[in-house]
């Protein structure tokens, strides 16, 4: 059934068109259109098992929209994500963002986790959707923490910074239990025969409650008739004060759950308040507030008079996870478009600039990516300026410093290029067997682009312009890059060998003289052959170019390291493995070609004019 959800205001719709929001649970899957902040239409339920995967369940839903199509959205779900890949605590298997974005025909999807979803909802939740429990008083600007539960225990932490909230993600469920009297002991002992250690999500949940009720059942000397209570039973028995065993799990459930909300609090300094949210929290409904989870909260010991101050609240709607998610998806846009305007500043001020900070532009223009990760020095010695002129740089653009400019890059900047390879799955139609292989593709040329060290580019392609002879050198599946090398040189009209046999490298190896080099390639850096052959060429004279990890043995030996990134070694993605060596091989036959080119007075190649179109 259709309807629409309105959720605090109706603000203007948004100008690029409604937006998908999608709340993906263990047994059923909400998707909505915010056709305004905070105004949410055409929302629908799909039962779990109604379709096969993550693909079909959005589509269906899109298929059936009324309107305009959404290009943008985001999806909430218990899960741990990492980069690109999205791993689901209670459905089927991992599952790719941007294979989802692509199936669902958006051009940016979030995926966001549960509590750090509803985190985001927190500071826009008015009096009719959450209730106080207890006393004290939130502080403007203070850290609010976040405990939610129904299958398991979450938290999460909004963090206060610059006139925003950032939102912290947390295991904190999966801490130890610690009992504070003898019945918590007494459930801690019953809990130890199923698990060590007793985790507190073993506990603090929906199958928590029923084991609860096995202890405290057994404890009283009561015999079982019939079957165990489920956690909705339990609830309800409580609530009723119908079965006082059920009544005494819930006391102590509440209680536990007081305990947890404190030591959360301490642990933050939670001074905006301790939010307690999800199924379980609001089935408990009034119970919780006449319960003793306050009195637990602000038994405290040492610390009871700094929990008392702080605010503890129960979440009443159900809609906070659309309304986080929303949030997080409208920021991130902002950020994208803040982003680009700032690069596209970057871009019409040049001539504003000083020379020296037209050479940081250029630098941030060219490998954005690569100046978020670097410091202050990285970048200064990157661009060959001065410290004080990164900083001037950033003070042209009306910005504080070097950190205010990383924040107003970074966002917009996250989604441009997957963060991790997109796996190809043996499902995939051709369609999404060539957006992936092409987006890894361009993903790996892109952190080849960020990572390599232009100074170290500049000193082997010196080397090698400069050489009487050039040799390259690889072993096993290296061999066909050495030949590739080989092809490309001589095709640019520069003299090479190639040598991917580990005896016949060590004998070239040993004819080298002054003014040779020998450009050495290996994924491990560490091969017994490979370093005898670097260290006879460097006995003989020659210079050695290593094409290896930075921290590898045969870095160690050489005169140059050009370092590809772990990723562009990885072997289980190839074409991730393949394309950096390849590239770079590229870079160095055409830029030692031009070298040469320039050291004749010529100004015309035809071999490099089509080798870099």
């Amino acid at each position: 059934m259709r309807r629409a959800e309105h959720l605090n205001g109706h603000g203007r719709k948004h100008p690029g068109g409604p937006r998908l929001i999608a709340r993906i649970g263990a047994h059923q899957a909400h998707f909505a259109l915010e056709i305004a902040p905070g105004r949410f239409e055409q929302a629908e339920c799909f039962a779990g098992g109604a379709h096969a995967d993550i693909h079909e369940l959005g589509r269906a839903y899109l298929e059936r929209l009324e309107g305009p199509a959404p290009i943008e959205g985001a999806m909430t779900l218990a899960a741990s994500i990492d980069g690109d890949q999205v791993h689901p605590t209670h459905r089927g298997g991992a599952f790719s963002i941007d294979a989802t974005r692509s199936a669902w025909g958006l051009q940016t999807l979030l995926a966001v986790n549960d509590p750090v979803a509803m985190t985001m909802a927190l500071p826009h939740l008015n009096s009719d959707q959450r209730c106080q429990i207890g006393g004290g008083c939130a502080r403007a600007g203070g850290m609010i923490g976040l405990i939610v539960g129904r299958s398991g225990l979450g938290m999460a932490a909004l963090v206060p910074c610059a006139g925003r909230w950032i939102p912290l993600a947390s295991e904190g469920g999966q801490a130890s239990f610690s009992p504070a009297n003898e019945t918590q002991m007494a459930i801690l002992r019953h809990a130890w025969k199923s698990w060590d250690p007793v985790l507190a999500d073993r506990l603090l949940s929906a199958s928590g409650l029923e084991l609860m009720h096995e202890a405290l059942q057994a404890e009283a000397g009561l015999s079982s008739s019939g079957p165990a209570p489920t956690a909705d039973e339990i609830i309800r028995r409580g609530i009723e004060a119908v079965d006082p065993v059920c009544e005494r799990v819930l006391t102590c459930f509440c209680e536990m759950l007081g305990t947890q909300a404190a030591n959360l609090a301490v642990v933050l300094n939670a001074t905006g308040g301790i939010y307690i949210g999800g199924r379980l929290a609001r089935a408990l409904g009034e119970f919780l507030p006449r319960s003793g989870f306050r009195l637990a909260f602000e038994r405290g010991g040492r610390h009871s008079g700094f929990v008392t101050s702080i605010p503890t609240y129960l979440i009443l709607t159900d809609q906070c996870l659309l309304l986080g998610a929303a949030h997080l998806l409208g920021e991130h846009l902002d950020d994208q478009a803040a982003s680009g305007q700032l690069l596209e500043r970057i871009r019409s001020g040049m001539g504003s600039f000083t020379p020296a900070e037209r050479r940081v532009a250029s630098l941030v223009l060219g490998q954005a990516r690569a100046v978020l990760k670097q410091p202050v020095a990285g970048i200064a010695a990157r661009a060959k300026v001065s410290q004080p002129t990164v900083i001037r740089f950033c003070r042209s653009l009306g910005l504080q410093g070097l950190s205010d400019f990383k924040l107003k890059l970074a966002s917009g900047l996250s989604a441009a290029v997957p963060v991790a390879p997109s796996r190809v799955r043996v499902d995939d139609d051709i369609g999404e067997l060539v957006g992936k292989v092409l987006a890894n593709t361009g993903a790996a040329i892109t952190r080849l682009h960020e990572d390599l060290d232009s100074r170290a580019l500049e000193r082997a392609i010196d080397l090698l312009a400069k050489a009487h002879r050039v040799e390259f050198y690889a072993a096993a599946s290296e061999g066909l890059l050495a030949l590739d090398a080989q092809h490309q040189f001589l095709s640019l009209g520069i003299s090479a060998n190639a040598y991917p046999n580990a005896q016949l490298q060590s004998i070239a190896a040993g004819m080298l003289g002054e003014g040779d080099v020998a450009v050495v390639i290996s994924r491990s850096g560490d091969q017994t052959e490979i370093l005898e052959a670097a260290h006879t060429g460097l006995k003989a004279g020659a210079g050695v170019i290593a094409i290896a990890a930075a921290n590898s043995s045969l870095a160690l030996c050489a005169c140059v390291v050009l370092d590809l990134g772990r990723q562009a070694w990885e072997g289980r993605m190839p074409v991730v493995s393949r394309i950096p060596p390849l590239v770079l091989i590229d870079i160095l036959a055409v830029g030692v070609s031009m070298r040469r080119i320039k050291a004749a007075g010529r100004s015309d190649f035809p071999d490099i004019a089509s080798k870099c179109e």
